[in-house]
């Protein structure tokens, strides 16, 4: 899937913090492990299709 739509967030410096470490631990990129996590969100709220 081409992926060309761009989301900019603020977040606390603790919390990107946080999230770098959990990506590096994933073997992911920040921005890739963030993608998976709202996916994953949306997936179970419905928003997205299984």
């Amino acid at each position: 899937m081409r992926k060309d739509a761009a989301i900019s967030v603020r977040v606390t410096p603790d919390v990107k913090e946080a999230a770098e470490k959990a990506a590096k631990e994933d073997g992911r990129t920040l921005a890739a492990y963030v993608e998976r996590l709202l996916a994953a969100h949306l997936r179970e709220k419905g928003y997205l299709p299984q």
